[in-house]
């Protein structure tokens, strides 16, 4: 409060502040310094001596010469008018009096009105001091009248800073672990810090232990924690499950694990980002080591993924849901991607593919594989072209590239997507994961198949008696859902898709059924939506038969039951 300082020592102190911060940040307490600066024996000074008449008074919340009013409940016009009325009374033993308004932001517009002028031109030797966590809601008529301090949230290490002098003062004998704990449980209070360590104090004694602060506050402990994260990032879902068993038999809430093993995960994210750990997460050397440790050996995909699951299953919580189910629930999910049908989980499951670690890190080695990692690890297993189809060269000796394009499936960076044989390998799992989002899009383009592939243009071919699904399939919503999974699998930068139609013998299905006629197709999409088809209008007498329409020009589509 370097502005603070200085006008004091200048004489310059103006009539009227608004202090503007969270809660807990000190504001009430910095306006009664303030107060003590002024009316000190030995002031206006900036170092009150603590000991005189005034300072004690002040300390003690007993000066006359110091009215704090709680704007909350004395927020009527009248309650301004008393004010207003007391204004006028000289101090009775300091020099100044000083008026403090708690929570100003919730008075009446009648009262601001009221107030306005004596805040204007208030009498001599007078300050207000106007404290509030939502300055929005003060009038702007006010807010230009004041001189305006706003108090930042402080960081966990200055809390555990006053925590340390207030328990070095106070004698109490705390572990630097626990002040961290209190300091990271205070979210950037002051007071709540403060009130926990007066509430271990009278729990403990002026012993004060981790478990014991654990007990008071009901949070996980920060190796229980670690432990939880390292399981799920290692695929062991049991691991994971039983270190919310050990958190519930310690007595604490599976909510509240949740709260905190998302906290662990958003630390895990920003140590990853910066390369650091930042001066807001660093609470002991010991505990900064731990986190940049496991920061390390942690996949950033995972502890994304983490916190997106942590993040539904707490929503679900506020819901209703049952707090330790849904949390397992996300664990599990987590750390088993296999579970999950879901397109974010797919690509969880790729992620690992790539990393080598395959089925042994799901930890589902006696599944089967799905038709999505059967192309992914092999995607030159397809059967061999037929005749007169697109194939890829033979590799040769001397040409490097032609030889990447079969060693190329085990590099690092993805598997090898860029030629025909690939693409049509990995088409049962374009399929599937557009399924997923669009059910009706997915088996229209299964019954197609990549036919030729040049740079970023693959063509895509339907049987010549299936028109009608290359027109459905060439609608720009359509496409473009088909190129976002494509680009998705195949890693690649963009991808331009051409729809055309060919001969049965020139695809290559082995087992795919028979195309389909458009009124299959109508039938196909009543049985998807439970619809029923309506009778076409009557035509008139002695038309031509040939003027009835088709079956799927007169198919409507109208629920059962509407």
């Amino acid at each position: 409060m370097r502005t603070l300082a200085n006008a004091l020592q200048r004489g310059k102190v103006h009539h009227a502040y608004l202090f503007v911060g969270s809660r807990g940040t000190g504001k009430t307490s910095m306006a009664k310094i303030l107060a003590a600066c002024l009316n000190c024996e030995r002031g206006p000074t900036i170092e009150p001596c603590g000991k005189c008449e005034s300072c004690l008074s002040i300390a003690s919340a007993s000066s006359l010469d110091v009215i704090e009013m709680d704007a909350a409940s004395n927020n009527s016009v009248d309650d301004i008018r008393e004010l207003r009325a007391s204004v006028s009374y000289a101090p009775v033993s300091g020099r100044t009096k000083v008026y403090i308004l708690d929570e100003a932001h919730m008075l009446s517009t009648a009262a601001w009105n009221a107030f306005l002028k004596t805040l204007e031109e208030p009498p001599p030797n007078t300050v207000f001091v106007l404290a509030t966590t939502e300055a929005q809601k003060v009038p702007a008529t006010v807010v230009d009248r004041c001189h305006r301090f706003d108090f930042h949230r402080p960081s966990v290490e200055q809390v555990a800073s006053v925590l340390r002098r207030t328990a070095d003062s106070e004698q109490i004998s705390i572990p630097p672990e626990a002040i961290a704990a209190i300091a990271r449980a205070a979210t950037g209070s002051f007071r709540d810090a403060l009130g926990t360590l007066e509430q271990l104090v009278t729990y403990g004694g002026s012993e004060v232990a981790l478990a014991d602060v654990l007990a008071v506050l009901g949070v996980a402990d920060s190796a229980l924690l670690e432990e939880a994260v390292d399981a799920v990032a290692g695929g062991d879902a049991p691991a994971a499950l039983r270190a919310v068993e050990r958190c519930v038999q310690e007595g604490r809430d599976a909510g509240a694990f949740a709260a905190d093993l998302e906290g662990r995960a958003r630390e895990l994210l920003v140590v990853q980002t910066l390369a650091e750990v930042p001066a807001e997460l660093s609470l002991t050397p010991e505990a900064d080591a731990a986190l940049a440790a496991q920061a390390q050996r942690v996949d950033g995909a995972a502890v994304v993924r983490l916190l997106e699951l942590l993040g539904e299953a707490m929503e679900a919580v506020r819901a209703g849901a049952d707090p330790r189910t849904r949390l397992e629930l996300a664990l599990v999910k987590a750390a088993r991607p296999a579970l999950d049908g879901s397109t974010p989980a797919l690509l969880a499951r790729i992620e690992r593919l790539e990393r080598g670690r395959g089925a042994a890190g799901d930890g589902l080695a006696d599944d089967p594989p799905s038709a999505q990692d059967a192309a992914l690890r092999s995607p030159h297993a397809a059967a061999p072209p037929a005749p007169g189809a697109d194939s890829p060269p033979e590799p040769t000796d001397g040409d490097p590239s032609s030889a990447a394009g079969v060693a190329g499936t085990e590099v690092a960076e993805g598997p090898a997507v860029a030629d025909l044989e690939s693409l049509r390998s990995l088409w049962p799992a374009v399929v599937d994961l557009v399924r997923a989002q669009n059910a009706l899009l997915g088996a229209l383009i299964e019954e197609a198949e990549p036919v030729a592939v040049q740079g970023e243009e693959l063509t895509v071919a339907f049987a010549a008696s299936a028109p009608f699904l290359k027109k459905k399939a060439e609608d720009p919503l359509n496409r473009a859902a088909v190129t976002e999974a494509l680009v998705s699998l195949t890693r690649a930068g963009r991808w331009r898709l051409h729809y055309e139609l060919r001969g049965d013998r020139e695809l290559r299905r082995s087992s795919a059924p028979e195309a389909r006629s458009e009124e299959e197709w109508v039938r196909r999409v009543m049985e998807e939506f439970d619809a029923e088809e309506l009778p076409g209008e009557q035509a008139p007498a002695g038309a031509a038969s040939a003027q009835q329409p088709s079956a799927a020009e007169s198919a409507r589509a109208k629920p059962r039951g509407a």
